[in-house]
């Protein structure tokens, strides 16, 4: 049974023979292997085209951001996974990805949507950043939902990966629609909530991957990727440092059972 329409069986990544691996039109051994970087290989595997100076940039920074923050969800999930089954690594991995879930991993790609449709709107619409940023943030705060891209539940006054990202964008003259509309919201935001919520790194991913046009649909690939990188070295430690049970133990002896 077929699902869907019909079509053609094609793929623009790659094709092997005997001899040799093509991937975007390259040959993988004599042009990318010992030439690209494994950012500059994954934008041109991703996209297709060859990557720019400033998205390689940005891309590693993000990354580096990205990677870790301590011991989250996603970690102990991953550790507890593989203390139970060491032989299993990528299982471990999975576990911590799937963990991460659309809270964490989806939040990027939430804010590129909302920020795409203010940029988009205001654009129709004739307004300036500010006057976009005031009436959606208006509409948000109506609908008593998180807003995509601020706040953060532990860093105070802001996220300091943010500041630096957007403090690098500025420097190095990328920014564009999508920053500049991102920095219009957050007074707006303030003001609607009556408090600061700060910008957080998954507004700052967002806004300048699409200024430097980074298709919205891959946005949630770059915390997939530093995320899996977290937790590749988390999972080593614990084959030196086991906690994995003891995680278990700790959150089992939190919980106050009340079934009577």
């Amino acid at each position: 049974m077929l699902i869907g329409k019909p079509g053609p069986l094609k793929s623009g990544i790659c094709t092997a023979d005997e001899t040799s691996i093509t991937v975007r039109g390259q040959d993988l051994c004599n042009e990318q292997m010992g030439v690209l970087t494994s950012t500059e290989f994954f934008l041109l595997h991703l996209t297709g085209k060859q990557a720019t100076p400033d998205q390689v940039f940005f891309l590693d920074a993000m990354l580096v951001g990205l990677a870790e923050h301590g011991m989250v969800p996603c970690v102990q999930a991953a550790r507890m996974t593989f203390a139970a089954a060491p032989e299993a690594l990528q299982g471990a991995v999975a576990a911590g990805i799937n963990g991460a879930g659309s809270v964490i991993l989806g939040a990027a790609e939430n804010v590129g949507k909302l920020l795409v449709r203010g940029v988009t709107e205001m654009e129709g619409n004739g307004e300036c950043a500010a006057e976009a940023a005031e009436r959606i943030a208006g509409e948000l705060r109506a609908t008593r939902k998180p807003v995509p891209g601020f706040g953060h539940p532990l860093h105070r006054p802001d996220d300091p990966r943010a500041t630096r990202l957007l403090e690098l964008a500025h420097e190095r003259h990328v920014v564009g629609r999508h920053t500049t509309f991102l920095e219009a919201l957050s007074p707006a935001v303030d003001a609607a909530w009556e408090r600061h919520l700060p910008i957080n790194i998954n507004g700052t991913i967002a806004s300048i991957m699409l200024d430097l046009d980074f298709p919205m649909q891959a946005l949630r690939g770059v915390p997939i990727l530093a995320r899996t990188i977290g937790l590749l070295g988390h999972l080593y430690e614990e084959t030196q440092r086991p906690m994995g049970f003891l995680l278990s133990h700790h959150a089992e002896a939190k919980v106050e059972y009340d079934g009577g």
